[in-house]
């Protein structure tokens, strides 16, 4: 994480946004094709509280499905979809950091949905993530692409102002937290897979007071929380209000633009 203090996750917080977060989740699993194994075997690496990683058990409902995730937080919450599926298959949760985590078995398909920004050098790990991968076996992740959009800017903004630059200077990371398309494009072609790389804009349209920064409060800024414990207040007002601005209010809610990047890569070798 890019924190010095390990980040404190808020199942909760992260789940008031819950159907819009499904979203890229749900367009990603559309594009994966059929897997090579009979029952599958899928890690989801990054479950968080494990809400969508039973999508996968909808799709594949043989499989044996392990979600993987660094947050006690969050694999407490996940912990009440585990057990057998209704098609006869498993799912089951374990701590996992994405950082080293290394396959020890083969997995028709390695699953994640918005972890790798937390990452740092993560195509780093995709040779030995694709080696994992069964013959004809995917890849498939999603990451956001928004680091540029006004509440990314106004917050590292707020971090590098002279009251906080002290404490929150290296917290936040920006240009490295992910690669361009074609930068992912390249990367999982050299490995040899077949690759379907794109990007896609979301407009959420939100409801409620301060809804984008009820949203970031369950992503982004949760490394802001963590490092001010307390002192998290101050800096929350004054990012509130700037987040007004840049995200005013219209007759039907709060649009809030979100671009992500997709990629499906698939092994050679299968049937």
């Amino acid at each position: 994480m890019p924190a010095s203090t390990p980040t404190t996750w808020d199942p909760s917080q992260y789940l008031r946004h819950a159907g819009h977060r499904a979203r890229p989740f749900i367009d990603l699993l559309a594009r994966v094709p059929d897997l090579p194994g009979d029952p599958p075997r899928i890690a989801d690496l990054g479950c968080g509280p494990g809400n969508v990683t039973v999508l996968l058990a909808e799709r594949w409902p043989t499989a044996h499905i392990t979600g993987l995730d660094n947050s006690p937080e969050m694999l407490g919450r996940a912990a009440r979809h585990a057990g057998p599926t209704p098609g006869g298959g498993r799912l089951d949760f374990a701590e996992a950091d994405a950082a080293d985590w290394a396959p020890t078995q083969p997995y028709d398909l390695i699953f994640s949905n918005a972890l790798l920004q937390w990452v740092p050098g993560h195509t780093d790990s995709f040779p030995a993530w694709v080696d994992a991968l069964a013959p004809g076996g995917t890849f498939a992740f999603q990451v956001p692409g928004n680091f540029d959009s006004p509440s990314h800017q106004l917050m590292r903004r707020i971090a590098h102002s002279a009251r906080w630059k002290d404490r929150l200077a290296h917290t936040l990371r920006h240009d490295d937290a992910v690669r361009t398309p074609d930068a992912y494009l390249t990367a999982l072609t050299d490995l040899g897979c077949e690759a379907d790389v794109w990007e896609t804009t979301y407009l959420h349209l939100l409801q409620g007071e301060d809804p984008v920064l009820d949203w970031v409060k369950g992503t982004g800024l949760r490394p802001v929380l963590t490092e001010l414990g307390a002192d998290a207040e101050e800096f929350v007002t004054e990012y509130a209000a700037a987040l007004r601005q840049a995200y005013p209010p219209g007759p039907h809610g709060t649009v809030f633009p979100f671009r992500r990047i997709f990629a499906v890569a698939r092994k050679g070798g299968g049937a």
